[in-house]
């Protein structure tokens, strides 16, 4: 017995080896695909974007945001750096920006080739941490799988058409170096939610507010980061279960129902915790504003409902050009009143029809209600609800919210494969096992024809 047991036991540690062996291989591979896919990120980028770093400024805002605007000009100063912050520089509120055009030039002076080049390396950096980030969130415990959605995903933000404005462009600079604390803010986030503490906490926090001081299109991110919460982090289904496992015994115990808006619950406790991410987006549309309202470059605003309207049709036309990036211009014309009613109407009819089937498939598919919800909240600020300028929409709009829709494709192709690829097996088993019974058949037969050949000479079917 004792040997017996003993043997137990060293099977048992033997096992335990070769299975930690094993995940330390796995993880070494898993490192090595990451590091393949962010060399390769790298190359494709530069391949695309490289090239403008023989391009020359643009007649197109170039001139207010950098070669001909004093303040950004003569570099890093004293005096420049208290304007960045007290001023408004072309009507925008983006101290980090403003701050980011002094360094370049107080580097480079006025190559542009080297403006351009700082724009391509912020969007490198975006791209790979978007890549890391994502991995982390969806990778679960096997992440064999979610590396290579999570770099299809990277690659299409790299090198999409619609975002060559705002890599190509000097001028949108905001676009890029947001991009980089926008992705630094989410994996701060997923840093917390692993382990939460006050210094992560207020690191997200950090990142945040200087993302906002680089563009305030990320007021949006609390709820971008609640949608997290709910996929890939799934906070929502693990923390109500947490609660409703006690709340079901106790309600067993003492005869009561168990609280059926645990979930709701939940939502509320994680939207308590988004209230300081929620009042830095407050602030930064407060001083967004002002900025307006007090430049001495005023736009005429346009009746609400043409707005409405055009920013129905805009959700819409972004995504038709994200699948046919054809015709792309650097400025699409106000429509004003000049809308098609039918298209307006349909447009609004497929952003109803899309949200409620996003929340319907979302229980089963949540990647389907995170990454149309991310779309959709994220042009808020830009859509056009709130007029920023003469343009009815612009491809740089895209940069961060069509990340969502790369998501839900990604991951819907994936679901969309898996299934097909389980049917054509079903399908192979089937015949398959019909092969193997004619197979048996035959073989039974022949063997009867050859024990009555046999069975006179050799008694080897007794």
């Amino acid at each position: 017995m004792a040997v017996k047991m003993s043997r137990v036991k060293n099977r048992s540690k033997k096992d335990t080896r070769e299975f930690s062996n094993s995940r330390l291989e796995n993880c070494a591979l898993l490192r090595f695909a990451s590091l393949y896919v962010c060399i390769a990120l790298v190359a494709i980028i530069w391949f695309v974007f490289g090239q403008t770093l023989q391009h020359d400024f643009v007649d197109f805002d170039d001139h207010v945001y950098v070669h001909e605007n004093p303040r950004i000009t003569q570099g890093l100063t004293t005096r420049g750096l208290v304007d960045a912050f007290t001023h408004t520089h072309a009507r925008n509120w983006h101290p980090l920006t403003t701050i980011s055009h002094m360094l370049d030039c107080e580097l480079y002076g006025l190559q542009a080739g080297w403006h351009h080049s700082t724009n391509v390396l912020l969007h490198t950096i975006a791209v790979l941490l978007l890549f890391l980030v994502l991995d982390q969130m969806t990778g679960g415990s096997s992440r064999t799988g979610s590396i290579w959605q999570s770099a299809f995903v990277a690659s299409l933000f790299a090198i999409h058409p619609l975002h060559v404005e705002s890599v190509a462009w000097v001028s949108e600079r905001k676009d890029v170096l947001s991009a980089v604390f926008f992705m630094l803010t989410l994996g701060a986030y997923v840093r917390y939610v692993h382990k939460p503490s006050v210094a992560r906490y207020v690191t997200v926090a950090l990142f945040f507010a200087l993302g906002l001081m680089s563009k305030p299109m990320l007021v949006t991110l609390p709820f971008v980061l609640l949608l997290l919460d709910y996929w890939p982090l799934k906070r929502i289904r693990s923390q109500a279960a947490e609660i409703s496992l006690p709340a079901a015994a106790s309600a067993k115990a003492g005869g009561r129902k168990s609280p059926i808006n645990s979930q709701w619950r939940i939502v509320s406790r994680l939207v308590i915790e988004k209230i300081p991410l929620i009042a830095l987006s407050a602030l930064s549309c407060v001083a967004t504003m002002l900025a307006q309202v007090y430049s001495t470059e005023a736009i005429e605003q346009l009746p609400f409902m043409w707005r409405l309207n055009t920013a129905a049709v805009s959700y819409i036309a972004y995504i038709w050009q994200m699948f046919w990036p054809a015709r792309l211009g650097a400025f699409y014309p106000n429509p004003n009143d000049q809308l098609p009613f039918w298209q307006v109407l349909l447009a609004i009819a497929f952003l109803i029809s899309v949200s409620l089937l996003a929340v319907l498939w979302g229980k089963e598919r949540p990647y389907i209600f995170t990454g149309w919800f991310w779309y959709v909240v994220m042009l808020v600020p830009v859509i056009g609800l709130v007029q920023s300028g003469e343009q009815a929409r612009a491809d740089r709009y895209t940069y961060l919210p069509q990340i969502g829709l790369y998501v839900l494709i990604t991951w819907g192709t994936t679901d969309l494969m898996t299934i097909l690829l389980q049917g054509i097996l079903h399908r192979y088993r089937g015949s398959d096992y019909h092969c193997v019974e004619f197979a048996r058949v035959c073989a039974d037969v022949v063997l009867e024809k050859q024990r009555d050949a046999l069975e006179p000479h050799v008694g080897c079917y007794d």
